[in-house]
């Protein structure tokens, strides 16, 4: 293998190409789903290519390529300008809170990065785990959670191009997207990017993100937090040893895993998604040799625009996303069967509506704080991120469909998994997950979990 250090060329910073009127009216406010996430790490994922011979009738050329990223992504930023701008606290000593918003206009911009490595896409996704190599793919990684967004960019793209191939990579401050509203940015810079290309086409805007800020009855702008310090709500967090590895099921096996679960739950409710969550759940449980007594929790992310009366815009811009969480023990888990298991995440997610969204803002109005790694994830818990649903195959850049989808050191801790769909499409699914080596060995042995993996097509 060649050597595995990613050098950074270059760096640029990259503005809104024209003047957004909405950026002038200050603040840009965080609603309550977005406070909490201040002491989260960035949403980081990437797309590998493998580099053409040619883009636009010319030979490949990585600097031409760069030039026209930073063009539409210039003209991207006109829509999504918040990511452009900086983070702000205002402190009040005397009633000991803050307010953080965003100031559009503050700072140098979004950053691109320039980067290689002397290595191949094969060097890349051989390996069966991923190699650490990948996480130098991203910026704002090591310490950096959502806070730093004072002084570090709010969106950060690294385009690392190896000997056969392009990664290219963004790193959004989670306080400003949710994973709903990070794909959205990436398909619109697609979009904008291929009609800058094909012979200066006029870019049609539609499906636009929307920034009106939601916040519930009775709760308006801005909301103070309850610190004058940050080292009061904001913690690092470091992440023990890991192993990651990507497993592949496909469409046939996926649906295989909804017909055992729905015939053994006497049901024809459960989705493929909610058997294949129910079968990763088991597998790590067991590989992680949790106590039959133990309480344990599964958590699915979800995004809820739609779950609210009445709802919000489809694209909606910010953190529409709530954790599902079930709770059982070990011994319940694992000694009923698959569709026992997959009936209880059903149940679960149909409880997820209005009402309880709206509670649980408001309990967290009442006594306001941030998420910390570090209490969301253990061996008693399995968490899944990121969506089969999101549209992350069809932002080619001129490239090509990519080849593999690869995430960064942001959020990697013990039983987190990153859902993503696989690259044949039709259903099928990538799951990343991340495990200390001593239960990823026993996940490997798993004849339940492993029946159903798949060799990626």
């Amino acid at each position: 293998m060649n050597s595995s250090t990613v050098n950074q060329i270059s760096e640029f910073f990259v503005k809104p190409k024209y003047v957004v009127e909405e950026s002038k009216h200050e603040p840009y406010h965080l609603a309550p789903t977005d406070l909490i996430m201040l002491s989260f790490h960035h949403i980081q994922v990437g797309l590998m290519f493998t580099k053409p011979s040619h883009l636009n009738d010319q030979e490949f050329s990585i600097l031409s390529f760069l030039e026209g990223l930073k063009d539409s992504l210039s003209l991207t930023l006109v829509h999504f300008y918040p990511l452009a701008g900086q983070l702000v606290t205002e402190v009040d000593e005397e009633k000991h809170e803050c307010r953080v918003y965003v100031d559009c206009n503050k700072g140098p911009g979004a950053r691109l990065i320039h980067a290689a490595l002397d290595m191949t896409v094969s060097d890349i996704l051989s390996p069966k785990d991923v190699p650490l190599v990948v996480q130098s793919f991203f910026n704002l990684n090591e310490e950096a959670v959502n806070y730093d967004g004072h002084t570090k960019p709010l969106l950060s793209v690294q385009v690392t191009e190896l000997l056969d191939g392009v990664f290219i990579a963004c790193s959004i401050n989670h306080c400003i997207t949710d994973g709903t509203s990070y794909w959205h940015f990436w398909n619109k810079w697609s979009e904008i990017h291929k009609a800058n290309n094909q012979n200066n086409q006029i870019y049609e805007s539609s499906r636009l993100p929307i920034h009106n800020r939601w916040f519930p009855n009775g709760c308006d702008p801005p909301i103070a937090l309850p610190f004058t310090h940050r080292d009061e709500f904001i913690r690092k967090f470091e992440p023990s040893q890991l192993r990651d590895r990507i497993f592949h099921f496909s469409s046939e096996s996926l649906a295989r895993l909804k017909a055992i679960a729905n015939k053994e739950s006497n049901t024809e409710n459960i989705s493929s998604f909610q058997a294949l969550c129910a079968l990763v759940w088991r597998s790590i449980i067991r590989a992680n040799r949790v106590p039959h007594d133990q309480v344990i929790y599964s958590d699915i992310l979800a995004n809820t625009r739609h779950r609210l009366d009445p709802p919000l815009p489809e694209f909606y811009f910010g953190n529409s996303v709530k954790e599902i969480t079930t709770r059982t023990t070990t011994s319940d888990l694992l000694e009923n069967n698959l569709g026992w298991v997959a009936s209880l995440l059903h149940h679960s997610i149909a409880s997820l509506n209005d009402k309880f969204l709206r509670d649980s803002i408001n309990e967290w109005l009442q006594s306001p704080f941030c998420l910390h790694h570090a209490e969301l994830y253990d061996y008693n818990k399995v968490t899944i991120e990121q969506s089969p649903r999101f549209d992350m195959y069809g932002n080619e850049f001129g490239l090509g469909k990519a080849v593999a989808i690869r995430s960064g050191y942001a959020n990697k801790a013990m039983g987190v998994i990153y859902a993503c769909p696989g690259r044949e499409g039709g259903g099928a699914v990538d799951l990343e997950i991340c495990l200390p080596p001593d239960s990823m060995n026993a996940l490997e042995l798993d004849e339940e979990f492993m029946a159903f993996v798949s060799l990626p097509e």
